[in-house]
């Protein structure tokens, strides 16, 4: 029987970030090549690929946080043209290993995210406080609001830092690995913040690792050895096709209670050990 997956809501209304020749150096040594890419706005695109694809790389070049070669837009304008303070206030980012003071109060740390929104040295407005309560509210880290950052476990902290994100209310939110140290129940919560971000009309650009979470996204960019190899629809047999591709066939993705899953190959050495 055919099976009826479920995806994220679509709003297709045109293009929230694109690259052009997109090339990319760390240390020295080339990480993108030649990427051409546009990210439809409204929707949810997850980024997969093996480790080394240069995935996170992508992401930071997009975000323009990254020295490039090539071209990246930020809602049709070419983003070195956009103002710091508009670009923050347009675009949001949760990075790996984001870090901040660990004596500063949750609500504090999630106030940072309200800074582009504020005049220099402006005490946060009613609109601040209220952003900051929504994100709290949406992480489920608002009981904590009073406590230090220093006191949360990894998992906790990295609510936090998704709430700082949030706060910000931009248009496109890009994360890199933002279900780093969250369990099984906290990943769905996450899932239903996309969700309702999406249903703002938010655009949501994420690296995963956990492929079934990424699979309930609307599109995906499949990537290995610094190049795209394939862009498409979630649905696609050909997206599952070059996404199984780049993890050398050591996956299979399958329709499973409404939704797609990925499941590991194994290949298991015969008695001789070969």
């Amino acid at each position: 029987m055919k099976q009826t997956v479920t995806r994220a809501p679509a709003i297709d209304t045109g293009v929230a970030l694109s690259a052009h020749g997109l090339n990319a150096s760390l240390g020295g040594r080339a990480v993108l090549h030649d990427i051409d890419l546009d990210i439809a706005q409204g929707q949810w695109t997850s980024i997969l690929g093996p480790n080394g694809a240069g995935k996170s790389t992508l992401l930071k070049a997009l975000a323009g946080v990254l020295p490039h070669q090539g071209t990246v837009s930020l809602l049709g304008r070419p983003i070195q043209q956009v103002h710091h303070r508009l670009r923050a206030q347009q675009l949001a980012w949760l990075g790996q290993n984001e870090s901040s003071a660990d004596d500063l109060t949750v609500w504090d740390v999630v106030m940072l995210g309200r800074l582009p929104h504020q005049a220099w040295l402006a005490p946060p407005s009613d609109e601040d406080r209220a952003a900051v309560e929504r994100a709290l509210r949406y992480t489920q880290a608002w009981d904590w609001r009073h406590r230090a950052l220093g006191q949360l476990s990894g998992g906790e902290r990295q609510r936090v830092l998704l709430a700082r994100a949030l706060a910000v209310e931009a248009q496109v939110l890009l994360m890199d690995e933002p279900l780093a140290n969250l369990d099984p129940p906290h990943q769905a919560d996450w899932l239903c913040v996309v969700e309702a971000l999406l249903a703002h009309g938010t655009t949501v650009v994420s690296v995963l690792h956990e492929i079934t979470i990424a699979l309930h996204a609307n599109r995906l960019v499949v990537m290995r050895d610094g190049r795209v190899t394939h862009h498409g629809a979630t649905a696609d047999p050909d997206t599952h096709r070059a996404l199984c591709a780049a993890f050398d066939n050591r996956i299979a993705i399958h329709a499973l209670n409404g939704q797609w899953v990925s499941l590991p190959q194994l290949i298991r050495q015969d008695s001789h050990g070969n």
